[in-house]
């Protein structure tokens, strides 16, 4: 029993002493997430489920400000399903949404282990399923703003605030 303890007690240790660099030119991150809510694609009658999604991003060039660029791609899934009372029917439908993102990660901040970030999205929503009223594939916006705890170099806690696919995304973020 007391060796999982000390072993316990060293790795939460470390982890407070850990520097992760900021975000930088070259960085390398993918972030799986759960979104909750969002403006895509349902009614107001309708259920959905949340906003399953994955995406990368590459530091791609530092900017006076100071600050870094980044650009990638995302990849998100989201559930409706429709119970038309009045014709005995269920509807369901989904979304798949394909984008391509870029942010401005600020590292003005001098807070090791944080990496604070904003910026926008063009996408494809591509419609699945039963397809009824005005709701089809269609191009989207998104624009959010968000933030990186790393816990070790290269894994950390991300949390995303934004219009569009989702208000409200959570999740875990892989450096390399």
């Amino acid at each position: 029993m007391k060796k999982p303890i000390t072993l316990l007690a060293a790795f939460v240790f470390l982890i407070q002493f850990a520097s992760a660099q900021e975000f930088e030119a070259g960085t390398n991150v993918i972030n799986a997430g759960i979104g909750l809510g969002g403006y895509y694609g349902g009614y107001s009658t309708s259920t959905a489920s949340p906003v399953f999604s994955a995406s990368y991003e590459r530091g791609i060039w530092d900017v006076p400000g100071p600050g870094v660029v980044s650009l990638g791609g995302y990849i998100g899934y989201k559930r409706f399903t429709y119970d038309y009372a009045f014709a005995n029917a269920d509807y369901s439908w989904s979304y798949t949404t394909i984008g391509v993102r870029g942010a401005y990660h600020y590292t003005g901040l001098d807070i090791d282990n944080l990496d604070v970030y904003g910026g926008a999205m063009l996408s494809m929503r591509i419609l699945g399923g039963d397809e009824f009223g005005d709701i089809s594939s269609r191009p989207g916006a998104t624009a959010f703003v968000g933030g990186r705890w790393y816990f070790t170099d290269s894994i950390a806690g991300f949390a995303e605030a934004g219009y569009g696919v989702a208000f409200l995304t959570l999740g875990a973020s892989f450096r390399f």
